[in-house]
């Protein structure tokens, strides 16, 4: 039913955005006197902006294929090193360079697409050699791959880590960051060759109880039944992961957009100034962000109702009580592999406090492998795009992974 509502809202849209896309069009041209008047710019403007919020919007490109590194640019080969139905793991891999730390970028499966994390990749390419969990949308695997959930999840990085071998340095961006912690712990525990040389969790919720935000009590204060009946939907007959149950990635994208709603009708107001303005970097810097923002996925209903109770409510990881097919999961097993946490000071998704957790987990890491950051003054998705995450929060990263890479040898 759900489905159903938002595909029928799609449709009814169809005539607004093609009203949107006329306007443009007829407006944009330099022979319509209209479009040089103070009124015809503001029509443009406000069809610019009214067409990128309700445009159908698909899987975004990565389009990385070069990047800077001191005064030379190098040229990016992307390539898929191996993949199934739910995740292909991708590689960035810079021509004439070679011999820099690996990295396994864990991106989260919590709606939007893994290319959220384009700028992540691109800055983390001038010292790296980096890999990342690139999720499928669930809405496009068929249902006879099976069910994916946390199990699954933890399945492929350490598949993944397994892969890459014993030198490789992993780094997760929020929702994983528990999930990282819990694959890394269960290598550790069985004393497998694969335990990465470093682990950098960055603003995820490995103890939500630290820091409660309105996602955490959002999860707290609903028992399962309830996401059950009013998250969860089928996936419609015309994709090919049709009947597959899903929690709808335009259900996401609306709790996040809710939680700061001036913040983002601001937004929006400022890209029609800058258009009637002229100023053309500031209206595409706001474009390419919400393209990316408003791209959204479905994500697995096992996946997502098992990451409520076991990391949301339940809270399995701090309490001691997380398992893997069976398995405990003992943070305490990690001897070998350097931590560090990264948090932002504004961060109101996950807290801080909520990564910083992990530090307390992994009482057999040694000291001088130890790292955590706080940035001052950024939310949660400066942590990893935009100037702080450039120049402030990735060299801190880069120079931990060297030292683990030091301490190694």
């Amino acid at each position: 039913m759900l489905y159903s509502l938002y595909e029928m809202q799609q449709l009814a849209l169809a005539p607004v955005r093609a009203m949107a896309d006329t306007t443009l069009t007829v407006l944009g041209h330099p022979l319509v006197p209209l479009a040089h008047t103070q009124f015809g710019r503001a029509m443009a403007a406000g069809a610019e902006v009214l067409h990128g919020v309700i445009q159908n919007r698909s899987k975004p490109d990565w389009g990385l294929d070069k990047v800077s590194i001191g005064d030379t640019d190098y040229a990016v080969l992307e390539h898929v090193v191996r993949e199934d139905a739910f995740c292909q793991l991708r590689r960035f891999q810079r021509v004439g360079r070679d011999g820099d730390p690996k990295v396994l970028l864990v991106a989260p499966m919590s709606g939007h697409f893994a290319t959220l994390l384009r700028g992540t990749v691109a800055r983390l390419m001038a010292d790296h050699d980096v890999y990342v969990t690139d999720w499928r949308d669930a809405a496009q695997v068929p249902r006879q791959a099976g069910a994916f959930g946390v199990d699954d999840y933890i399945d492929h990085l350490m598949a993944y880590m397994r892969l890459l071998g014993p030198d490789v340095h992993v780094i997760a961006v929020c929702q994983p960051a528990p999930l990282v912690l819990s694959a890394v712990a269960l290598l550790a525990a069985a004393n497998d060759p694969a335990q990465p040389l470093s682990m950098t969790l960055m603003g995820g919720p490995v103890d939500t109880a630290a820091e409660p935000t309105l996602v955490t009590r959002f999860a707290e204060n609903r028992p399962i039944p309830w996401f059950q009946h009013n998250l969860l939907a089928d996936v419609p007959a015309h994709y090919p992961g049709h009947g597959r149950r899903v929690y709808p990635g335009f259900l996401q994208l609306a709790a996040f957009l809710m939680m700061n709603p001036g913040r983002h009708v601001g937004a929006h107001f400022e890209q029609f100034h800058h258009l009637i303005r002229g100023d053309g970097d500031s209206a595409e810097g706001h474009r390419r962000f919400y393209d990316e923002y408003l791209s959204v996925a479905d994500v697995s209903a096992d996946f997502y109702l098992e990451t409520v109770d076991r990391i949301f409510k339940r809270r399995c990881l701090p309490e001691g009580t997380m398992t893997w097919r069976g398995h405990p999961v003992e943070p305490g097993a990690i001897r070998s592999t350097a931590l560090m946490t990264v948090e932002g000071e504004l961060d109101d998704i996950s807290a801080p406090g909520q990564t910083l957790a992990a530090q307390a987990l992994c009482p057999s890491v040694p000291d001088h492998l130890r790292v955590q950051h706080m940035e001052e003054n950024v939310g949660h998705y400066g942590i990893f795009n935009g100037r702080r995450w450039r120049d402030s929060i990735a060299p801190r990263i880069g120079a931990f992974i060297r030292l683990a890479e030091r301490a190694k040898s």
